[in-house]
């Protein structure tokens, strides 16, 4: 389904303070990765070099949006076990991390009681969204922008709740 959504590079260059991601699938069906997916099921071995070619345009993009001085948050609520896909995304969140991204993960038993949005999100300096709207078995269908200031706060509160309970990447142990 075509969006008219800017592009995610857009939108972080317009960035000034803090772009924040919340994560809450178990699985996503991402087209991009599937190779890299396939090979880490025949192998265990994951693609984490922040300088690949598969890597490098995200790395920069971080990167870029660190050294002008934006704060980029990533918070991921998982469910114990983790699934296969969580413990793949597990295995490369280095890259992240080297990136410049701070990184958190929260158990989802752990998140019951907090209110959270129905679809995930980046939001930038606590003003605009980008809600990711996946199918049933994690493929993308479409990117929506909202500036609505109850839906800002939700996600911002939201957010920062999960970041306030959530295990940071270096520390976090794979179930």
């Amino acid at each position: 389904m075509p969006s008219s959504v800017p592009p995610f590079s857009e939108l972080l260059a317009g960035c000034e303070r803090s772009a924040v991601h919340l994560e809450t699938r178990d699985s996503y069906a991402v087209d991009d990765e599937a190779g890299d997916l396939a090979r880490w099921r025949r192998t265990g071995e994951r693609d984490a070099d922040p300088g690949s070619a598969y890597w490098r345009p995200w790395v920069d993009l971080i990167a870029g949006a660190v050294a002008r001085g934006v704060v980029v948050r990533r918070a991921r609520v998982v469910s114990e076990p983790v699934s296969e896909y969580i413990r793949y995304e597990h295995a490369a969140t280095s890259v992240n991390v080297a990136a410049g991204e701070l990184v958190r993960w929260l158990p989802r038993r752990r998140a019951s009681d907090l209110a959270l949005p129905g679809s995930d999100f980046w939001l930038f300096d606590d003003r605009l969204i980008r809600w990711h709207h996946f199918s049933g078995d994690g493929t993308w269908v479409e990117d929506e922008l909202s500036e609505d200031p109850a839906a800002v706060k939700l996600c911002a509160d939201a957010f920062e709740a999960v970041w306030a309970r959530a295990t940071p990447h270096d520390q976090y142990e794979i179930r």
